[in-house]
């Protein structure tokens, strides 16, 4: 796997570009701001972008509006955002925008090298990931409004592994579930949330978009 890390701590980086390479992931990149990381991704073809949401000049959202834009110019190339900050609108607007291929995990996870390879595996392969401590502390929360309140609890377990980027047999491994039950349960996901089959929407994505505005 090929990637490009996109962050202006120097210390975070080259930190991480190490514990990556000592597992096989090859760093073809090293970068500090978003018109280098947008450079990089050009010039090295890199399987995944790991990017710093909030780098110069502004420090606020650079990162995500380089995810977004790579994610446009390069469908091709995953994008893992990094945070200091547990904020799930970061997370939302990214999924929004783009159904697959795009991840957010917080900054204090990346020294779990596991973790990491995972997530980035994970969005190589066109899929979406969102941080485990993003989802286990809405799944606290109380759910006042909309159609998340119709979700039994095991329904709401499904879906928030779903928004941890699960796979259907992933979850029944963690649920300890037959394949055929997790399959249900995800169908009356869909039907609760009122998200019909349709070829140009991702519906795994946009329950998980409904799951982390359930706020």
């Amino acid at each position: 796997m090929r990637v490009v890390i996109a962050d202006d701590e120097v210390l975070l980086r080259e930190g991480l570009a190490r514990l990556l390479t000592e597992v096989g992931v090859q760093v073809v990149a090293l970068v500090g701001d978003q018109p280098s990381l947008e450079r990089a991704v050009a010039l090295d073809g890199p399987d995944v972008a790991i990017v710093d949401i909030k780098m110069p000049p502004t420090h606020t959202d650079e990162g995500l509006v380089a995810a977004a834009e790579i994610r446009h110019q390069y469908p091709e190339v995953g994008v893992l955002l990094l945070s200091h900050y547990l904020d799930s609108r970061y997370a939302v607007g990214l999924l929004e925008q783009h159904s697959a291929g795009v991840g957010y995990l917080l900054k204090e996870r990346v020294s779990n090298i596991h973790v990491l390879v995972d997530a980035l595996q994970r969005v190589a392969d066109g899929e979406s990931v969102v941080d485990p401590t993003i989802v286990s502390r809405l799944m606290t929360r109380q759910r006042r409004s909309g159609r998340l309140n119709e979700l039994s609890d095991r329904e709401r377990e499904v879906l928030a592994l779903m928004a941890e980027g699960m796979s259907n047999a992933r979850i029944a491994e963690s649920l300890r579930l037959s394949g055929k039950t997790v399959e249900r349960h995800v169908g009356h996901i869909f039907d609760k949330l009122g998200l019909p089959e349709s070829r140009d929407q991702h519906r795994r994505v946009l329950a998980v978009i409904a799951w982390l505005r359930g706020r």
